[in-house]
């Protein structure tokens, strides 16, 4: 079976070896397996965790909304609905997000539009420059 290294397991992960220190002491990892002599050994399962931990935690779920997530995930198969709910619900923030992301993205495409086209700079409009609306 192979194995990883700390730092290997960091570099594959992208989280830092003070990360998983961390993520191991909070339990968001499971106990990761020891050498005769103390070292840790991460497994390709422990690889495919951290995986989808980078992929949480990159989506911006807390670590505490993860920690319930391990919570139920340690409880057994009972637990598999509101595992579900859970990724639910952050599905949802992430999709919001992209949505916003997106707008944004949209705006700074024009600007580059308008200075690659060498229209004038126009100032943001504030309450002192926003023209007055009629409505009738």
């Amino acid at each position: 079976m192979p194995s990883h290294t700390p730092k290997q397991a960091a570099a594959i992960s992208g989280f830092s070896l003070h990360t998983l220190r961390y993520y191991e002491r909070i339990g968001l990892l499971p106990r990761i397996r020891r050498t005769a002599t103390g070292r840790r050994v991460f497994s390709e399962t422990d690889l495919k965790w951290l995986g989808l931990l980078r992929c949480l935690r990159d989506t911006g779920m807390p670590i505490a909304e993860m920690q319930q997530f391990v919570r139920l995930m340690n409880s057994g198969a009972a637990t598999t609905a509101e595992r579900a709910e859970v990724l639910s619900a952050h599905e949802h923030r992430v999709e919001d997000q992209i949505s916003r992301l997106q707008g944004h993205l949209t705006q700074i495409r024009s600007k580059i539009e308008t200075y690659r086209d060498g229209r004038p700079w126009s100032p943001p409009v504030t309450d002192e420059t926003r023209p007055a609306i009629s409505w009738g």
